[in-house]
C-alpha cells in the first residue's frame, strides 16, 4: 500500500485535476489524503453560507472518490502571494511529516491562478530531496481554466506521463457533479462536456480511451 497525498490550492481543483486517477489509487488499496491551501470562495466576498456550502461539495466528492482524509489550510483565497512562502512551505512539511507519503500531486508551475503557483512552488519547496524523506514520486496535474489560460510565455504543460482512468471516468464525474456550482455551461472551459472531452483527448492521445495527464517532476526508485 502506498499514501498519496494531494496538494490543491482550491477544493474542487483535486476533483478536476486527478479525480480519475484518485479513484484508480483508491482501488488498488492505496491510501489518498487531501490537503487544501484556501476555502476557495472567500475571495468573491460571498457570505459565510457559500464557505459551508464549497466544505460541504468537498465532503460529498471526498466520499465519492474514497479519500482517507482531507485538511484544508484556511489561507487567504486568490491571496496566496500575499503570505510569506516559508509559512505555507512549514504547514505543508507539517502534513508530510505527519502521513509521511510516498506520493504527492500538485499544480502545474505556470498556472493562470496565483494560488496554484504559490501552491506548486510551496510543495516542492517542502519536498526537498533531503535524507530520509518519505515522497519518492512528485506529480503536476492540469486544472482547466487555469492551466490551459496560462500566459504563452511560461512553461508550458507538457506531460510525460498518462493514467487510464477509462474505468473511473464516471465516478471523477459524480465528484465534479458534487462541485456544481463551479461547474460553468459550455462552452467554458471549466464545463462538464470540456472535462470530459480532454479526458478523451488524453487518452486517445496514448491509446486509452480515457485518461489524466501528469507531468512527473520525480521519481526515485530506492527498491534493492
Amino acid at each position: 500500500m502506498k499514501k498519496i497525498l494531494i496538494v490543491a490550492a482550491h477544493t474542487d481543483d483535486e476533483a478536476i485535476g486527478c479525480g480519475g486517477t484518485i479513484a484508480r489509487h483508491v482501488a488498488s488499496g492505496n491510501e489518498v489524503h487531501l490537503l487544501f491551501m484556501t476555502d476557495g470562495v472567500s475571495a468573491r466576498g460571498v457570505q459565510s453560507d457559500a464557505a459551508k456550502i464549497r466544505l460541504a461539495s468537498a465532503k460529498k466528492a471526498a466520499k465519492i472518490l474514497g479519500t482517507h482524509s482531507s485538511k484544508n489550510l484556511c489561507f487567504p483565497d486568490n491571496q496566496m502571494d500575499a503570505v510569506p512562502l516559508l509559512s505555507i512551505v512549514k504547514e505543508i512539511e507539517q502534513v508530510i511529516s505527519e502521513l509521511k507519503p510516498d506520493i504527492i500531486y500538485t499544480h502545474h508551475t505556470s498556472d493562470l491562478n496565483i494560488d496554484h503557483r504559490i501552491t506548486n512552488q510551496a510543495a516542492l519547496t517542502a519536498c526537498r530531496p533531503q535524507p530520509g524523506l518519505s515522497v519518492k514520486e512528485i506529480y503536476t496535474f492540469e486544472v482547466l481554466s487555469s492551466t490551459d489560460w496560462q500566459p504563452s510565455d511560461l512553461t508550458p504543460f507538457t506531460p510525460n506521463l498518462y493514467v487510464d482512468i477509462s474505468d473511473y471516468l464516471a465516478q471523477k464525474r459524480e465528484a465534479l457533479e458534487a462541485y456544481d456550482c463551479e461547474i460553468h455551461p459550455t462552452p467554458h472551459s471549466r464545463s462538464y462536456e470540456h472535462i470530459e472531452i480532454l479526458a478523451k483527448h488524453r487518452g486517445y492521445s496514448v491509446g486509452l480511451q480515457a485518461a489524466e495527464a501528469f507531468i512527473q517532476l520525480r521519481r526515485l526508485d530506492t527498491d534493492s
